[in-house]
């Protein structure tokens, strides 16, 4: 897998009333990942270059 684009730090910090499990990493980082392609294909079906927060 590649390197992580999330931050381990800045997650757990951001879960403030929950523990965060070491493979929770690995699946926030595909969800992101998948949330982002989505974004791309979506500006790029209205010929845009540039993702906007309405392509989550």
């Amino acid at each position: 897998m590649a390197d992580l684009i999330i931050s381990k730090s800045r997650t757990k910090k951001a879960a403030t009333t929950c523990n965060v499990s070491g493979d929770f990493y690995g699946a926030l980082d595909s969800y992101v990942r998948k949330a982002i392609a989505t974004a791309e294909a979506r500006a790029a079906a209205n010929n845009r270059k540039t993702l906007r927060p309405a392509d989550l």
